[in-house]
């Protein structure tokens, strides 16, 4: 991994808050730069190499969901959505439009720092040793590699997030095996459980939905009542 620091676009059309956003992360050791528009922003982005996107909802322009929905069959970083409504509708909007992540305003900047950490250090990972190949993850007719960070459903390719991808890896390691929400919130997000959450349960319905398993009856990754999911042998 270089030792470049990485190159963020954040895109705020509150200036104030935007030139403090990117205060905070430059004194952290990034290199951040500011759009103001969402039609802008995805020009920007296609044509410019950022390691991340930071993404409000209300732009001008276009807002922050077709931003992000335009940008990321190319765009393979994280994408981190920030809204003031906090509502519950946005985030599953976010999520379906390919975000890694989701934060109600207003934002903590620590906390900000420490999704942006995460989602950056999976991302960056990489074989220690180039010429070796990682064993490929096979359950059924899927499988997953883990070098190229790919996903093939049969013969389909399957366009995941680098959040999704995080997501399918950890489940079908265990494939077999309860994983309780507890524990993927530790192991995935690093934070602990609170029992109203629902961000994993709406990746887990997206990543249904890419796979084609069914949404009532899950032969892939089911529903285990009151404990989290089982990835299916």
């Amino acid at each position: 991994m270089s030792d470049k620091p990485h190159h963020l676009l954040l895109v705020e059309d509150d200036t104030e808050l935007s030139g403090m956003m990117k205060d905070f992360l430059t004194g952290k050791g990034y290199q951040v730069s500011v759009e103001a528009d969402g039609l802008a922003a995805i020009r920007r982005i296609a044509s410019e190499a950022y390691d991340a996107v930071i993404l409000d909802i209300g732009l001008p322009g276009t807002d922050g969901f077709s931003v992000c929905k335009s940008v990321r069959p190319h765009f393979k970083g994280p994408i981190i959505v920030l809204t003031a409504r906090g509502e519950e509708l946005d985030e599953v909007v976010a999520l379906e439009a390919g975000a890694d992540d989701f934060m109600s305003k207003p934002v903590r900047p620590n906390a900000l720092l420490a999704r942006l950490k995460i989602h950056l250090r999976r991302f960056d990972l990489q074989p220690a040793d180039s010429s070796v190949k990682p064993a490929d993850i096979v359950v059924g007719d899927l499988s997953i590699s883990l070098g190229s960070r790919s996903v093939v459903v049969g013969d389909q390719p399957i366009e995941l997030t680098t959040a999704e991808f995080d997501l399918i890896e950890y489940l079908a390691r265990r494939a077999g095996s309860v994983v309780s929400r507890k524990e993927l919130y530790v192991d995935l997000l690093e934070i602990p459980y609170d029992g109203m959450d629902r961000s994993l349960d709406l990746r887990v319905s997206r990543l249904r939905r890419k796979l084609g398993d069914d949404p009532h009856k899950p032969t892939r990754i089911k529903s285990v009542r009151g404990v989290g999911y089982l990835f299916a042998k």
